[in-house]
């Protein structure tokens, strides 16, 4: 066992100290011991505390791979979140005004995705452990909302159906408002008395949907979500936000980063997180690669009342991002990329005379890295706001406002 001094939090939430050496659960300032493998420090014990140490609220935390920060102040989380985001623009010669972090509550996430296993005698389900491949039960879970947690009994129901003992299902479970929308991945092939299991399981568990590897198996209730006036129902497995609260965050920041803009470009716009709720002031093109979220999107539309003209189009911005003629008929950008960013569409827009500019981003790496590219041709950061419905995690989440003089 060897001492050490945590000098930093790296992006994945583990403490760091000269070596490099990583020390999970540690925070800057604590003096550590461990042993050195490779360039991990294992079987740490901490000698000198952080005064921003806490007692984590979940009985789970020191087993379960769900939560990385639950050791450390709220204060101190929100103010690492800020510094990440604050450093990853400095690293790129940016500088922005960054308002106050909007966190969200604990037990608010209403989307997860629980790894369920047979066991000898039933069946069990949770979150892998940290830094394993071992499934962690977790019924006193702090991250999930609490009508969520029965999403836990219902994929280890499913493991007992759809899965060997050799194998895991990965079992995807969204709240809504009709119930449960589950979707499975990793289990056995679809053939007719497994179709006919799943129905009647869906019927018995009272889910309001169940997919198996993308395939609708039954829907008793449609589980629709709501996008501002509009009822969508995604297509199985979509992507979500985690959590309303956050959800509701970024929609605020981005209608106000396009302002009174009458014609809006959303690109990446899923089933229309965005795209709908900017309908009810303004005309919106809503650009995304996968076809069935635009129809969720489009029929949404459909029975919505009172929303302007919206208009899709299916098509993959990174092989074929929207080129400047076509983005110059708008008043207002919405982006929300993926992880690896927009470079080569924020390369077209910069090359417009587009005004106003809303990025929703869940990496401030490559959004600073876009955000360069934005500021050098011309465009003004006004400003980023900070949201945080990964509570817990590493996992930073900002909407960001760019204008420039007409």
């Amino acid at each position: 066992m060897t001492e050490h001094r945590i000098i930093r939090l790296g992006h994945h939430g583990d403490g760091i100290a000269e070596g490099p050496l990583y020390a999970a659960m540690t925070l800057p300032g604590e003096t550590v011991s461990g042993t050195v493998q490779n360039d991990t420090l294992t079987d740490v014990r901490i000698l000198e505390p952080s005064d921003q140490r806490v007692a984590p609220p979940c009985r789970h935390f020191k087993s379960c791979g769900g939560c990385q920060l639950q050791h450390a102040s709220d204060d101190f989380v929100a103010g690492w979140k800020q510094e990440f985001v604050r450093s990853s623009l400095g690293a790129q010669g940016v500088d922005a005004e960054l308002r106050p972090i909007v966190t969200s509550p604990a037990q608010s996430r209403r989307r997860a995705t629980f790894a369920a296993r047979r066991t000898k005698k039933s069946a069990m389900a949770g979150f892998h452990g940290r830094a394993s491949d071992v499934i962690i039960e977790i019924p006193d879970c702090k991250l999930l909302h609490p009508d969520l947690t029965g999403g836990l009994d219902i994929a280890a129901h499913l493991a007992l159906i759809g899965t060997s003992r050799k194998a895991a299902l990965a079992v995807t479970v969204t709240l809504s408002d009709a119930g449960l929308d589950v979707s499975v991945s990793q289990g056995k092939p679809l053939d007719g008395p497994l179709r006919h299991t799943l129905a009647q399981a869906t019927e018995a568990l009272g889910l309001a949907r169940l997919s198996w590897d993308g395939e609708t198996i039954a829907m008793r209730l449609r589980p629709v979500q709501r996008f501002g006036k509009a009822d969508v129902l995604p297509p199985p497995g979509a992507f979500l936000q985690a959590t309303r609260h956050g959800e509701a965050a970024l929609c605020d920041a981005v209608k106000e980063a396009v302002g009174p803009a009458a014609r809006i470009a959303d690109l990446f716009a899923g089933c229309g997180t965005f795209t709908l709720p900017l309908a009810d002031t303004a005309r919106v093109h809503a650009v995304e690669g996968v076809p069935e979220m635009l129809e969720a999107l489009d029929q949404g539309w459909r029975l919505a009342e009172g929303l302007k003209p919206v208009s899709t189009e299916a098509r993959d911005l990174y092989r074929r991002p929207m080129l400047p003629d076509e983005l110059s008929r708008f008043d207002a950008i919405v982006l929300d990329p993926p992880r690896a960013g927009a470079e080569r569409q924020v390369a077209e827009i910069v090359r417009t005379d587009v005004p106003r500019i809303a990025y929703v981003s869940c990496n401030p790496v490559t959004f600073a890295r876009d955000a360069a590219t934005l500021v050098g041709a011309g465009y003004t950061l006004d400003w980023v706001q900070v949201v945080d419905q990964f509570r817990w995690s590493p996992h930073t989440e900002l909407a960001a406002c760019f204008s420039k003089p007409v």
